[in-house]
């Protein structure tokens, strides 16, 4: 039994690190056809990573990919593919803002208040693609793509100043949110401060991990995503579990853009980070949907991200750090294939042999003296 574990976790950490280590030597070799130096953007990047005020938002960063990233694993564990994470954050977002720029409330009201309104705004824009899903069979891919556009519209049509927009200059804005709906950070001097909501972000991945692994509903939310047939043969009913899954992950989206919400911009204007939900998708793959290992990726993630901009001032491309986020997500999709199989392959081995093993027993204890007493 403990060897068996050992190997578990040999073959869960071995896909993200060839995947880690592919994608690196990948961009080394970009960085050498462009004529460029294949290590010292690295070492940068590494350096920029042991200064105090880089680590904060680094972690403020992580802390939406992170929720972000949840989202996602949600509808992977459903065996359901969520691409619009990034519309549900968007939106969750905004109202949010806008009801924190028109309501203001004791803050043990307020901050409540606009984390159920990301929640529910997050969880209302998924649902539509799961019941569209579970009755009429339309692809949530296809719906929640559509969904994203529209989400995009719907953003736009809300920052006219006759809905709820206020106009600065060029930026659109919903207009500064009552303090009561900030949430303080974790002041880290110099350093900066550490979003409030990133201990949110933390309660989320336990929660994530508790549900989906000590409760009924989360072993029948995976028992629906390796197989409906399975599920509805032990008394699941899989169009609930579907609409179920798009709900819960439509509702963390939501949350994912309130870290930098209430933290630090207490606005929703065109500066907002955008594209957090697409990133999610990367992130949940390179953490095998794994709460521990979505966390590690995130950092990766937003570690790529804030050390990259140094690159400018050696004249390097800030670029590379994208370049190796996508060579990351293809990495991680063929070195899982591939460790997968190579698992398989020694499952198969270690089965074939205990059986012949067990074959040579049975045969040696048929000696002919036994087989005269019979």
């Amino acid at each position: 039994m403990k060897k068996f574990d050992k190997e578990r976790v040999l073959l869960a950490v071995a896909g993200p690190v060839i995947a880690l280590a592919v994608a690196f030597a990948l961009s080394a070799i970009v960085l050498l056809a462009s004529g460029k130096n294949p290590v010292e953007p690295f070492a940068l990047m590494f350096e920029q990573a042991t200064f105090s005020d880089v680590q904060v938002l680094i972690v403020n960063q992580a802390s939406m990919y992170y929720i972000a990233a949840l989202a996602v694993a949600i509808g992977f564990r459903m065996n359901l593919f969520n691409i619009g994470v990034d519309g549900q954050y968007q939106l969750g977002a905004i109202m949010a803002a806008v009801v924190g720029a028109h309501m203001n409330l004791p803050a043990v009201l307020q901050i409540p208040l606009l984390l159920l309104t990301a929640v529910f705004t997050g969880a209302f824009w998924a649902g539509i693609a799961g019941v569209l899903k579970v009755t009429r069979g339309v692809s949530e891919v296809v719906a929640t793509i559509m969904l994203n556009a529209i989400a995009t519209s719907l953003i736009v049509y809300m920052w006219k100043p006759d809905v709820f927009g206020v106009k600065i200059g060029n930026n659109s804005t919903t207009g500064e949110m009552y303090e009561s709906g900030w949430v303080p950070g974790i002041d880290m001097g110099e350093a900066g401060e550490i979003y409030g909501l990133v201990v949110l972000a933390a309660l989320l991945g336990i929660g994530y991990w508790i549900v989906l692994n000590r409760t009924r509903f989360g072993f029948d939310l995976r028992a629906s995503g390796a197989s409906t047939t399975a599920a509805a043969a032990s008394g699941v009913d899989p169009k609930r579990m579907v609409l179920t899954a798009m709900l819960i992950s439509g509702g963390l989206a939501g949350l994912a853009g309130l870290p930098i919400l209430l933290g630090d911009s207490h606005t929703y204007n065109l500066n907002f980070p955008t594209g957090i939900g697409f990133l999610g998708i990367g992130i949940a793959l390179l953490g095998r949907n794994s709460p521990v290992g979505i966390a590690f990726a995130a950092l990766l993630w937003a570690w790529l991200d804030k050390a990259s901009p140094e690159l400018d001032f050696y004249g390097y491309d800030k670029e590379i750090a994208v370049i190796m986020q996508g060579l990351i997500v293809l990495s991680v999709v063929v070195s899982y294939e591939a460790v997968r199989e190579w698992g398989l392959r020694r499952q198969q081995r270690r089965v074939g042999a205990e059986l012949a093993a067990g074959h040579v027993l049975g045969a040696d204890n048929n000696s002919p003296k036994e087989v005269a007493g019979r």
